[in-house]
């Protein structure tokens, strides 16, 4: 079993729904899945699966999901199968589901007890034949570099005016900014959002250089409590955050010294805090998927420390992982951002060169967040690693993020 959960975004970069995109076989340990045997099981949604066993709202707290089917799972038991809302359930098709009554009498079906559905890869010259299952889609995922969206958005409003559109495959910030300039798209997919602006001032903030001072301290071996007190001491967020924590694990003291925060906790508890707390501050003027996606690295590379043989490593994989998006944090290419930071060898060569010890587990994360399943089904065969260790590992990174903020 592997799932991932990719954002989509509007306008104003906030997150408004997540694709949630699942492989339960290693394909091409199984070959015969890419054939007749991809019908196995498929009765059995993947997506609702794992929606049930985690919880929506363990997966996101207020976003729709969209969830794939194929042409055997339109006719699943998706209302037994399904234990949250429906309302918050995106049903996704594709072209495989063709615009026959019988499918459409089952989207109608499905609709009427609240289900939401999109469809992607349809091309301009599919829109006539599939009108019948266009005029029940609420979203249409369109490939921007194949729409002129200023005609989408007269055939869409004309034809379809209860449809959303989503711009598929931004690859970065300035065709997003282009397309939203142009308007029209209601939602945005893509890694644009994963890629730094190192255009223009690129100035750190003084509020940045704090944050980054006390990463520096705290990655020393045997860092000073009293001197990354005194840093925290200087930010009111941090201030009044690492004192709330604090007294909410004493019993029958009160404490109000940062100082004395820092003692109670010790060196390892106030790392952990001070390395997500502060990256947290640092994303303050991002969008707030950009630290979620941070966090959820660390927390994933961590996991995956001993499926890689690197469980002694593991506190120094959550760094990779934390600092794995300091190039978008600070608006600089990552060679730079990271010569801001006292970071090890190891990390630095993975994040700047993708070569060293570390390098193997970062390329594994970033083609596990983009479903990129045949990489992840070839490099399992060769290391002999087990997809179910992987799976948890990612999963229980997404409920260590729902604990930590929520």
């Amino acid at each position: 079993m592997l799932a991932t959960l990719i954002p989509l975004f509007d306008n104003q970069m906030a997150v408004k729904a997540y694709s949630l995109f699942t492989q339960k076989q290693n394909y091409l340990m199984n070959p015969s899945f890419l054939g007749t045997g991809s019908n196995d099981g498929a009765g059995n949604i993947t997506g609702l699966e794992i929606i049930n066993s985690i919880g929506i709202d363990n997966l996101t707290t207020d976003c729709d999901i969209f969830v794939p089917l194929n042409p055997i799972s339109l006719f699943a038991d998706i209302e037994n199968q399904c234990l949250a809302p429906s309302k918050r359930i995106v049903l996704l098709i594709d072209n495989n589901i063709q615009p026959k009554p019988l499918n459409i009498e089952r989207i109608k079906e499905l609709k009427n007890k609240g289900y939401q559905f999109a469809v992607r890869k349809l091309n301009v010259s599919d829109f006539e034949e599939y009108k019948s299952i266009l005029s029940l889609m609420d979203y249409i995922i369109l490939d921007h570099k194949k729409i002129v969206i200023s005609k989408a958005k007269i055939f869409f409003t004309k034809l379809y005016p209860s449809i959303k559109l989503v711009a598929g495959n931004i690859a970065n910030q300035d065709i997003f900014e282009s397309l939203k300039r142009e308007g029209g798209y209601h939602l945005y997919e893509g890694e644009f959002y994963r890629t730094p602006i190192t255009k223009g001032d690129s100035q750190i903030a003084p509020v940045k250089v704090n944050y980054i001072e006390l990463l520096n301290v705290i990655n020393n071996s045997d860092f000073e409590l009293t001197q990354a007190a005194d840093i925290i001491s200087r930010d009111t967020a941090l201030t009044i955050s690492l004192l709330e924590m604090v007294n909410k694990i004493t019993i029958n003291s009160k404490i109000s010294n940062i100082r004395q925060a820092a003692a109670l906790l010790g060196q390892r508890e106030l790392k952990k805090w001070i390395t997500t707390a502060v990256t947290k501050q640092l994303c303050e003027d991002k969008p707030s998927e950009v630290a979620r996606l941070s966090m959820l690295r660390a927390k994933f590379a961590e996991n995956l420390a001993p499926i890689f043989n690197l469980a002694m490593r593991d506190q120094d994989l959550f760094m990779l992982g934390l600092f794995s998006c300091l190039d978008i944090i600070l608006n600089k290419p990552m060679s730079e951002a990271l010569s801001m930071l006292n970071v090890s060898k190891d990390i630095s060569d993975a994040l700047i060169e993708s070569k060293g010890d570390f390098a193997p587990v970062y390329d594994f994360m970033l083609d596990y967040e983009n479903a990129n399943w045949v990489a992840i089904d070839r490099i399992s065969i060769l290391d002999n690693l087990n997809l179910d260790e992987i799976y948890d590992a990612y999963i229980q990174s997404l409920k260590w993020y729902r604990d930590l903020f929520f």
